[in-house]
């Protein structure tokens, strides 16, 4: 006979680059002066008003089970507690975790999630350590919690860019992903089934040697051993289907890495069922020598009232009732 239809309980788990989510304020410590209502881009309470309402709404338009946004470009937990409360949102019962790292940008990553599907239980913050001289990156942020009664570990990435070029930045995003690496190993050496989500912008694309060799995320799913990481978003890039384009040239920076407890098929258990880049029309540029780009905030200096340069991620899980 046919198999029965079991009812599914189904989550989604996401990441996006906000792109800039500063507040108007001056913070003495940070390089925020851009960001300030007498700096280059004028950033008053309107501008910060609408990028809220923006943020707030692309979120509004992604699934109704939405349990966990990793989020990066924050400027401090203040925006978020900002975000949060917008009216396009409130329903989602969001609340924001972000611990301040040392970025000379005043940008961290942080961790929205739904307070009815996740509780979190654990949070910790990862310094790269370097010996790079000057080098002051992102932390990386690990949220450990509970969904539909698992625990689960969410590990929110913003890698070094490429700023002053691919090849001369090569080594700092390989040290961020050894980082990546260890704190995922730390979680293994506690249990060796581990459901851990590496997300995050990358400024590397699935194919390259941090994300495929230091971090050591497989493309396929049969290539994925116990204690070993998939790339859920290869599949993609190798598409031609990406989260962010520069110079008329498609990356698929902003990925989601998922580790091999979530790849069991008997759906017993919380597992992996797809992956979605969330790259609605409302999020493109609509006409124009860059249509079908991510509408920005600002485009060559000009505030654009945009979303982000950067499509949001998404991956479903599902487990039987």
């Amino acid at each position: 006979g046919y198999a029965q239809k079991r009812p599914l309980n189904a989550y989604v788990i996401g990441f996006y680059n906000l792109e800039n989510l500063f507040d108007t304020i001056d913070d003495p410590i940070k390089n925020d002066a851009q960001f300030l209502p007498n700096g280059d881009y004028a950033w008053g309470t309107l501008k910060y008003t609408n990028k809220l309402q923006k943020m707030a709404y692309a979120i509004s338009q992604m699934p109704k089970n939405l349990a966990i946004l990793g989020v990066s470009e924050i400027e401090n937990i203040n925006v978020l507690e900002d975000l949060v409360k917008e009216p396009a949102i409130l329903n989602r019962n969001l609340k924001p975790i972000l611990v301040e790292g040392p970025d000379r940008r005043g940008i961290d990553v942080g961790l929205l999630y739904n307070s009815k599907l996740f509780t979190p239980t654990n949070v910790t913050s990862t310094r790269i350590t370097t010996e790079l001289e000057n080098f002051f990156t992102r932390d990386q942020l690990c949220v450990s919690g509970i969904l539909d009664g698992e625990e689960i570990h969410i590990i929110v990435n913003h890698w070094p860019s490429r700023s002053g070029g691919e090849k001369r930045s090569k080594p700092r995003r390989a040290e961020a992903a050894r980082t990546t690496k260890h704190i995922c190993d730390s979680l293994f050496a506690l249990n060796p089934n581990a459901k851990i989500v590496v997300m995050g912008d990358l400024n590397d694309d699935p194919i390259d040697p941090s994300v495929t060799e230091e971090l050591g995320a497989k493309s396929k799913i049969g290539q994925t051993k116990p204690g070993e990481l998939f790339n859920t978003t290869y599949a993609f890039y190798k598409q031609g289907i990406g989260t962010l384009a520069y110079q008329d040239q498609w990356n698929l920076f902003d990925q989601i890495i998922i580790s091999h407890a979530w790849l069991n098929k008997d759906r017993k258990t919380l597992s992996y069922w797809k992956t979605e880049i969330f790259n609605k029309d409302f999020l493109k540029q609509q006409e124009g020598r860059y249509k079908g780009y991510p509408l920005r905030t600002h485009s060559g200096g000009v505030w654009t009232n945009g979303y982000s340069d950067h499509f949001p991620c998404l991956i479903w899980v599902v487990k039987y009732k």
